[in-house]
């Protein structure tokens, strides 16, 4: 239970007095300058820092008589005997008194500030533990969105003028307050995600997520965070894209923080820039957060370097797969490239018409070629055999899965692999 019974307000027009000339001293004068506070200061002597402490400053011993015009008093000596004189001043004289560090003689506590020009958020411990209210204060000054103070210097123009409308600074402060993180989450081994894919995850108000997320980065969801499925499969489409905008815009303008949870990389065939465009648009906050793409990873998880010295000087990611259902066979022709390694994603169900056109343009169909299944998770597995067996490889190959073209393949069964280690 608290020692003390607190509610925080906000004082307006009062001069106050501050005793003292240091260091805790000036951290108060520099708060309550910055805060447009009426104040005047009392020392004996000040550190050169005050030079830029506009206030009225004596340069005196104190004596108690100089807290009679003021309502409100900040000791700031540290001096036990002073703290005695100002208590025993106090039962004659009406004033509101803070003991910088002494909490129990104080009548007020200074809080923690996050300040956005007149916007204020005040952090208070209740004189508990000012380390504890400057950490919240932070950690609230991270989240908060830097522009706040323009929307409230627009919110009081529009008082000013007697115009006051309650749902419309709803919908601007909500729209301000909301915000959407697309979000990599790699290739689906929670230790692969950045940590900052992490923490997000751990705390946004609201996730989306379709059926290409690991369930064991689903796992590390918070039960109290909304769970919203938006599962699309090549043919299966259940949501299209434009719905998911919509939810996403929807929960974004309602002031939450919101994670668009995309497999490997947001802009590696990921349609992310389609969503952050369509937030862009709306004027919502929209922030993208790198993952660990599987045309990357998923070769290097299968002991494949694909551009390994020696046997390949280039690389190219291609997807096979377009939107309507099509099927992308422009990049065939790079197959017949020399120490090049073609990564091939959304290809497995392409694998007969891959082959065909490959085969049809005078490509080697002893080219080497490896077909990796869930790249990272404990199911992953991996084929390699050559571009002419291509449709038997993909035949029955777990999804998802990528296809890598060239020499590079043949260092399968010579560097490490992947191993799933469960806790």
């Amino acid at each position: 239970m608290m020692p003390y019974k607190t509610l925080p307000i906000i004082l307006k027009d009062m001069k106050i007095l501050l005793i003292g000339g240091g260091k805790v001293a000036l951290q108060k004068a520099e708060v309550m300058q910055r805060n447009g506070v009426n104040f005047a200061i009392v020392s004996k002597e000040f550190i050169p820092e005050f030079q830029s402490i506009t206030a009225q400053k004596q340069i005196k011993e104190f004596a108690v008589s100089d807290v009679n015009s003021f309502f409100i008093v900040v000791d700031a000596t540290g001096s036990k005997e002073l703290m005695q004189r100002l208590l025993e001043h106090k039962h004659t004289h009406n004033f509101l008194y803070n003991c910088v560090d002494v909490p129990e003689v104080c009548d007020f506590f200074f809080a923690a500030l996050v300040e956005y020009g007149s916007v204020k958020v005040a952090v208070s411990s209740s004189g508990a533990s000012p380390t504890l209210a400057k950490a919240l204060r932070d950690k609230i000054k991270r989240d908060l969105p830097k522009n706040l103070a323009l929307l409230n210097e627009d919110l009081q123009s529009k008082r000013t003028q007697g115009i006051i409308n309650m749902q419309e600074a709803k919908i601007a402060t909500n729209k301000l307050l909301g915000k959407v993180y697309l979000v990599g989450c790699g290739t689906g081994d929670v230790e692969l995600l950045t940590m900052k894919a992490y923490k997000l995850i751990k705390s946004v108000d609201v996730v989306f997520l379709d059926h290409l997320i690991a369930q064991e980065i689903i796992d590390i969801i918070p039960q109290e965070t909304q769970q919203i499925f938006v599962g699309k499969q090549k043919g299966f489409h259940s949501i299209k894209q434009e719905e998911i905008n919509a939810q996403l815009k929807e929960f974004a303008q309602k002031g939450l923080t919101v994670a668009r949870l995309k497999s490997g990389d947001p802009y590696v065939f990921g349609r992310g820039s389609e969503e952050a465009l369509s937030m862009v648009e709306a004027g919502i906050t929209v922030e993208v957060v790198p993952g660990i793409s599987s045309a990357i990873a998923g070769p290097l998880l299968a002991g494949i370097a694909p551009t390994a010295r020696g046997y390949a000087t280039n690389m190219s990611i291609v997807s096979a797969h377009l939107a309507g259902n099509r099927v992308n066979l422009e990049w065939i022709p790079m197959l017949k490239y020399n120490n090049h390694t073609v990564v091939v994603l959304m290809g497995i169900s392409r694998a007969r018409e891959i082959r065909k056109c490959a085969q049809n343009i005078g490509v080697d169909m002893q080219k080497s070629v490896a077909v990796i299944s869930n790249a990272s998770r404990s199911n992953q597995s991996v084929l390699t055999g050559t571009l002419a067996e291509l449709d038997a490889l993909c035949k029955d190959a777990l999804r998802p899965a990528l296809i890598v073209i060239g020499d590079v393949v043949n260092l399968h069964d010579k560097l490490p692999k992947y191993e799933y280690l469960q806790d």
